[in-house]
């Protein structure tokens, strides 16, 4: 395996110190790599700097380097990384690297992004034997089976009174607490669906955001005839299942228990699920109308290219919303509040926060609805963050569980109010079974 490291700044590779925004991390890395690198604890820093990196410019211009990572520490949103370039190794144009690049797993549109992958391929074996470098002193060669293994659960159940004890028993010290059930512990994300990868660590919606948005209102428009901000339509967007920025959670940790032992994957079924606490501090809780959800929910509108353009490096605000496209983000906002006084914040833009929105439709109102909202490329810790807490209870026993909650009355037909679910509920219930078969 090696670090392929891409930057739009000049000379960054020259100097003493980089910072990687946390989301650009594991950009175009398969999930089976990704999934060990969900915790970034000293055994997976220590992994990184084993690893041989490949030190490459947005573009095919410059020439890129290889070396290693002298430092690797985490910092709040940010990855502080210290390059150590090889001086054994003369710098090596695209061209030599274009023949090789799918054997490599470098892909076209990798070179205009800046971002870090981890790629599961032998760097300096592939250079050598492509003649691209010449054999030199033999280098570590870091492999999957060096990976650092997941760290087990701190909290488990099997029954829902266990579930229930867990949850009961933990102090979050007067902080309102959410919750969030993924079907399959090792393989989900905090992330909203519109930042989703596939399994090779392409991002598979990121770039259609702005236009997935206008094709629903375009198609659906007398369903969001009645929805007065983009948050609102973004709330109804996600309730049919287009991807967001949002991510759902719950005031009820019985319909996350639901959630964690309920999918139509059968790959999920056999595995254990988990629940997601997470607890903030009720001053931190906006509402609908919030102008800090105004700002992120707006975003949406932009293009890829539009978002990716806006420079987050001053932190001036006054000169932060002279940005050309920071000026377009603030046309939306004013669309539907017009006294906004149009001072965005960077760092808000850029921010996970929890928002309760309307209930606009009974499944948000009975699954007691809330959502975290993720600003520009924004990422929630899967440890959580000074703001955000997270607690995990690993919940096995899956099926067992779904028929306790079936008892208290949790199920298809209450957590999916329609008709539809309703009937494939009852029809489920009442259907004929032979108590002769084992």
């Amino acid at each position: 395996m090696f670090n392929f490291l891409v930057t739009a700044k000049n000379g960054a590779w020259e100097e003493k110190g980089y910072a990687y925004d946390r989301g650009r991390f594991l950009e175009y890395t398969s999930d089976e790599i990704a999934a060990s690198f969900r915790e970034l604890n000293k055994p997976q820093l220590e992994v990184l700097k084993a690893m041989p990196c490949l030190f490459a410019y947005e573009g095919t211009h410059e020439s890129m380097r290889v070396g290693r990572l002298k430092t690797v520490k985490l910092r709040d949103r940010q990855l502080y990384i210290e390059p150590e370039l090889d001086p054994t190794i003369a710098p090596i144009p695209f061209e030599a690297i274009k023949p090789i690049q799918l054997t490599l797993d470098i892909r076209d549109w990798e070179l205009s992004r800046t971002h870090w992958a981890i790629k599961d391929e032998d760097l300096m074996g592939e250079l050598i034997r492509h003649q691209v470098i010449q054999p030199s002193a033999p280098s570590t060669k870091v492999d999957k089976s060096s990976l650092p293994a997941e760290s087990p659960p701190e909290f488990q159940a099997s029954n829902v009174g266990e579930f229930i004890a867990k949850v009961l028993g933990m102090d979050h010290d007067g902080r309102e607490v959410f919750y969030r059930g993924h079907s399959n512990r090792t393989k989900y994300r905090l992330e909203p669906s519109i930042f989703r990868k596939d399994k090779n660590g392409n991002f598979i919606h990121r770039d259609a955001e702005d236009r997935m948005y206008r094709e629903l209102l375009v198609s659906n428009s007398i369903d969001f005839r009645d929805d007065v901000y983009t948050l609102d339509r973004l709330v109804r967007m996600q309730h049919y299942s287009l991807p967001t920025r949002l991510l759902d959670i719950t005031s009820n940790p019985l319909i996350a228990l639901y959630f964690a032992c309920k999918s139509t994957n059968p790959e999920n079924r056999d595995v254990d699920g988990e629940v997601i606490a997470f607890a903030m501090d009720r001053i931190q809780i906006k509402y609908f109308d919030s102008d800090t959800a105004s700002c992120i929910a707006n975003l949406t509108h932009l293009p890829a290219e539009a978002k990716d353009a806006i420079d987050f490096a001053s932190n001036n605000v006054k000169e932060f919303n002279k940005h050309p496209q920071v000026k377009r983000l603030l046309h939306f906002i004013k669309a539907e509040k017009p006294f906004f006084e149009g001072r965005v914040n960077p760092r808000d833009l850029r921010s996970v926060i929890c928002v309760k929105g309307k209930h606009t439709n009974s499944r948000i109102a009975f699954q007691s609805g809330a959502f975290l909202l993720f600003g520009h490329d924004a990422t929630l810790d899967e440890d959580g963050s000074d703001d955000i807490a997270v607690t995990r209870i690993s919940v096995g026993n899956k099926e067992a569980v779904l028929k306790q909650l079936d008892r208290m009355n949790i199920n298809d037909s209450t957590v999916f109010p329609y008709i539809e679910s309703s009937a494939k509920y009852i029809a489920e219930k009442f259907a004929f079974k032979d108590k002769q078969k084992p």
